[in-house]
């Protein structure tokens, strides 16, 4: 995509954009606030610049949608954000909880001759290393029907294929507990006081995890 926009233009976009593919379409400034950590008011100014840019569809008090410019230039910001995840964590070594800040600043470089050849430098992966899927360089993302652990069932199994929390804390327990993707597991038992759920990992072994870790984990079953 050949037109450049500031930083803080694509990080606003990347944001509605991912609050946008949830229950609704429509995003809400205080929703885009907390996302940013950045003031009601300033959202707006920005909002009204992203309109006035054909980027965004905005109307005070009734929330913002993308146009299909702006929906095209934050899918674009999103593939270039986990190519260079994978790109870090397979060709530079580094951990999967320790690349998305990096990535963070990766994403804004603007060459999409350089993007399409790291995209076919790395084999054209579908996903990076969290498991969320790469958009190919047409923009369309192909999605995998994952369940989180806390929806499946009693003695329900399947592999780890996904996490929809990306916080550096959260990953580091995963490891430490040896549930990182590609691992296999079942559903022991379902714990009815709090909610916890027992696994069996890899057929071999027991892991305990809470509700809320149980949230953020996704398999396909």
């Amino acid at each position: 995509m050949s037109t450049i926009h500031s930083f803080t233009e694509e990080n606003y976009l990347k944001a509605i954009y991912h609050l946008s593919t949830g229950n609704s379409s429509v995003v809400s400034t205080n929703q885009i606030a907390e996302m940013t950590n950045t003031k009601a008011a300033s959202v707006t100014d920005m909002l009204k610049k992203l309109a006035d840019k054909k980027l965004i569809n905005y109307i005070k008090y009734q929330g913002v949608t993308l146009t299909e410019t702006g929906k095209k230039a934050a899918v674009n910001i999103v593939r270039k954000h986990r190519l260079w995840e994978v790109f870090l964590v397979e060709k530079l070594g580094f951990k999967w909880d320790e690349v998305h800040d990096i990535a963070e600043e990766l994403e804004h470089i603007n060459s999409e001759s350089l993007i399409n050849r790291l995209d076919d430098f790395l084999g054209n992966p579908a996903a990076d290393p969290h498991g969320d899927p790469i958009p190919d360089r047409s923009g369309t993302i192909h999605q995998k029907k994952l369940v989180r652990i806390s929806d499946m069932l009693q003695e329900q199994s399947g592999m780890i294929s996904g996490v929809s929390e990306h916080s550096s804390v959260f990953l580091k327990l995963l490891e430490k507990m040896g549930l990182t993707l590609g691992t296999k597991i079942m559903i022991s038992e379902l714990i009815e006081f709090d909610g916890s759920i027992i696994l069996t990992v890899n057929e071999t072994s027991d892991r305990t995890i809470s509700r809320e870790v149980a949230k953020n984990i996704l398999v396909m079953l």
